[in-house]
């Protein structure tokens, strides 16, 4: 099955914020790395870049708005999970015009093509709390 430019944006700026959190990279070199890679010009560019903009602008906070609600602490969970996390707590703060399902859903499958063997229970159990706090008209009437 193809994947929508959504999910490919999506895939690229999880990849783009692996590479801010384990290699130091900033957002120039992000782009610029990405911009080479095969397939990104099939991905939605506008959502890509507002999306990995916006996530690491708002890290800081955004990783606060997801501690209550993880059982370790952050330095313990791996890069991948704290990127795909970080993403969709994004998404959820900053694009309210996604339904939290749709951002839950992706955020899932990300860590089923990335992240570690059982790490989309993990990213699932915590977004679907998080889902409740920030988006509690849509995920508190489910």
């Amino acid at each position: 099955m193809s994947k929508s430019a959504r999910r490919r944006a999506r895939e690229f700026a999880l990849q783009g914020l692996y590479q801010w959190q384990v290699g130091g990279q900033d957002l120039a070199a992000i782009e610029a790395q990405a911009a080479d890679v095969a397939g990104f010009n099939r991905i939605d560019s506008a959502l890509y870049r507002t999306l990995l903009q916006q996530t690491l602008d708002d890290a800081p906070a955004l990783q606060e708005s997801l501690k209550p609600h993880i059982d370790r602490p952050w330095a313990e969970i791996s890069p991948i999970e704290r990127s795909i996390l970080l993403l969709a707590a994004c998404e959820y703060r900053h694009f309210p015009e996604t339904p939290y399902r749709v951002v839950l859903n992706e955020a899932i499958e990300l860590a089923k093509d990335f992240g570690g063997t059982d790490g989309y229970k993990f990213v699932n159990g915590v977004l679907d709390k998080l889902a409740v706090v920030l988006r509690p008209a849509e995920a508190g009437s489910r």
